[in-house]
């Protein structure tokens, strides 16, 4: 697991989401349409010449697992880190919300206006075809979704989870949460997620809710010049 974990977005990438990505044998992403992340066989000592092709000039990608100066053509935009937590509790006894709705292609200009006003991480129309996601409605509005992204071996990642800002604190995105949660443990997986080194209050509730700190790994937004 832990060998999985440490260059998860590259496995991920070369692995079950190959078919969802573009690249070679020392660089991939995610392909235009998904979240854009991109992963290097060697984290350590990315191959920006290799990614090059990959993207268009001024577009922003997400980097994981690598610090270091940027490689002369490339910015990098957001320098940051995250903690990578993994699944180690008690399976939820039962479904909180049966109500929610699987995302559909025809919901995907409400679940990127939902990401882009509350910034869960990299997101982009097609996200939701990666793995499952679910969304509360209210008013045929999506005010909440959550879903699942990486995938390699039994790891399963959660993530795009977010509620509108004028329902917050009504437990929908933690209901959402335990409902991957249950069907992944149920399927034989290991739930894990990423959240942001900054942001206290979603890493204690995860904390409380079961997960664990793998690591404290770097994150990077790139573009190039």
């Amino acid at each position: 697991m832990n060998q999985l974990l440490d260059n998860v977005a590259w496995n991920a990438l070369s692995g079950p989401h190959a078919k969802f990505a573009s690249g070679n044998d020392r660089a991939r992403r995610y392909a235009t349409g998904f979240s854009p992340i991109a992963g290097f066989a060697d984290a350590m000592h990315p191959d920006f010449d290799a990614l090059a092709s990959l993207c268009e000039s001024g577009e922003q990608v997400y980097c994981m697992d690598w610090t270091g100066v940027a490689p002369a053509g490339w910015n990098i935009e957001v320098d940051a880190t995250m903690y990578r937590m993994v699944w180690d509790g008690v399976m939820p006894d039962e479904d909180l919300a049966l109500d929610a709705v699987p995302l559909r292609p025809e919901h995907a200009a409400q679940a990127v206006e939902l990401a882009t006003l509350t910034r869960p991480g990299p997101f982009g129309p097609r996200t939701p075809e990666l793995g499952e996601y679910f969304g509360c409605f209210e008013d045929g509005r999506l005010v909440a979704m959550a879903g699942e992204r990486m995938h390699v071996g039994t790891l399963h990642e959660i993530s795009g989870v977010c509620t509108h800002p004028d329902l917050q604190g009504r437990g929908l995105a933690r209901r959402l949460m335990e409902k991957l949660i249950r069907r992944q443990v149920l399927r034989g997986e290991t739930p894990f997620l990423h959240v942001m080194r900054d942001n206290d209050s979603a890493h204690r509730l995860y904390l409380r809710m079961g997960f664990r700190d793998h690591c404290e790994a770097a994150v990077r937004v790139v573009s190039r010049i």
